[in-house]
């Protein structure tokens, strides 16, 4: 095969439907909208209109609240940091702060902050240094000889 004998399969392309080019076209006079009424005119905008009702999305009850300026943490699980200490992507001899976690390539990015939580097994002497920790994260990390310090109160439990 050389470089101009390169083309689509058939089918993988389909040209665009010309609208109102002649009645020959097939799509001419009206366009494919049928005749007369509301949906064949220009600037149309009907979803949620009930006909001057009181639309339904407006008539159910709100619940809840979403918080503006809520924080969002990058979760880690300990298991996770574990993994990466045995395949040596995590040095356990040196402080892990959040940016020897996005530098490892185990948080993509800290958001507000990295958050850890006690999910999988963790035996490492490590000192860890991060915004947010569960209780049962913290004794895990005690339990296996190690420090996790928390640099914010709010984000902790």
């Amino acid at each position: 095969m050389k470089l101009h004998e390169l083309r689509d399969n058939d089918g993988a392309t389909k040209s665009r439907k010309r609208i109102g080019r002649g009645a020959g076209s097939g799509t001419g006079k009206t366009g494919g909208r049928g005749i007369k009424g509301q949906k064949s005119r220009s600037g149309v905008a009907i979803k949620g209109y009930e006909g001057g009702q009181m639309p339904l999305y407006q008539r159910l009850p709100k619940r809840g609240f979403n918080k503006p300026n809520r924080k969002k943490f990058a979760v880690v699980n300990l298991g996770l940091i574990q993994k990466f200490i045995t395949e040596g992507k995590l040095d356990a001899k040196s402080d892990i702060n959040e940016d020897v976690l996005v530098a490892s390539g185990l948080v993509r990015r800290k958001l507000d902050g990295v958050r850890v939580l006690a999910k999988g097994d963790f035996n490492a002497k490590v000192t860890l240094n991060v915004t947010g920790a569960s209780k049962s994260a913290i004794e895990a990390v005690e339990k296996a000889g190690g420090s996790l310090s928390v640099t914010t109160a709010t984000a902790a439990e």
